[in-house]
């Protein structure tokens, strides 16, 4: 019979898992729980709620979707890096823009994976980024490298875009920004400009895609 070890089990790295929709959520988190050096401490069904569930579990790594009620992913990422600044976090989301990726980034995120990796990927990412690396799929980094000289839209070419997007024409997106109809037009001419689009429908689809805006 073997002496028993003096070497204590390592502790299982503690994850919380956000995203809005219960399937998702419960398949993540049942993924997570099934390997023996993960356990899932927390779940939460928006932004809100996964600062509360941080703030009271502590957890090692956050698994948090960019798109959710009362507080998005991004505004999440935000307020619990700055009450926790070394606080580890992977996002995980269906979006692959640029912008997007960046703003999460920039937000204090250590890792980002689009969902349709997540069967393969998943793991091992929250092992490296647990281990202090940050993780960025190749396809990922890939479309950030594409735009990464090209101009970015100032907050106001934006929210002229938004309104656009919505179908308003330049006379209702001047009414509602309380500017004039001529300076919606040079907005439009220098997002066009910066986007390479053809027009205003382009640019709409063109910034969706890369993230400026949401569909």
């Amino acid at each position: 019979m073997s002496p028993p070890s003096d070497t204590a089990a390592p502790k299982p790295i503690r994850v919380l898992v956000a995203d809005d929709h219960p399937l998702m959520r419960e398949g993540i988190a049942a993924a997570v729980d099934a390997h023996a050096g993960l356990e899932v401490v927390a779940t939460a069904a928006d932004g809100r709620e996964a600062l509360e569930e941080f703030l009271r579990h502590r957890p090692d790594i956050c698994l948090i979707d960019l798109q959710m009620p009362l507080m998005s992913g991004l505004e999440a990422i935000s307020a619990i890096r700055s009450l926790v600044s070394t606080a580890r976090i992977i996002v995980l989301t269906t979006y692959k823009g640029d912008v997007q990726i960046a703003r999460a980034i920039q937000a204090g995120a250590s890792g980002y994976l689009l969902k349709s990796m997540l069967r393969t990927s998943l793991i091992d990412a929250i092992f490296k980024v647990h281990g202090g690396a940050v993780e960025i799929p190749l396809e990922v980094a890939q479309t950030l490298a594409t735009y990464a000289v090209s101009d970015t839209l100032s907050a106001r070419e934006i929210e002229v875009l938004r309104f656009v997007a919505i179908g308003n024409s330049n006379k209702l997106v001047g009414a509602a920004l309380n500017i004039t109809e001529e300076t919606v037009k040079a907005h439009m001419s220098t997002i066009l400009s910066k986007l390479g689009a053809n027009d205003r429908t382009h640019a709409v689809t063109i910034a969706i895609r890369r993230g400026i805006i949401e569909p």
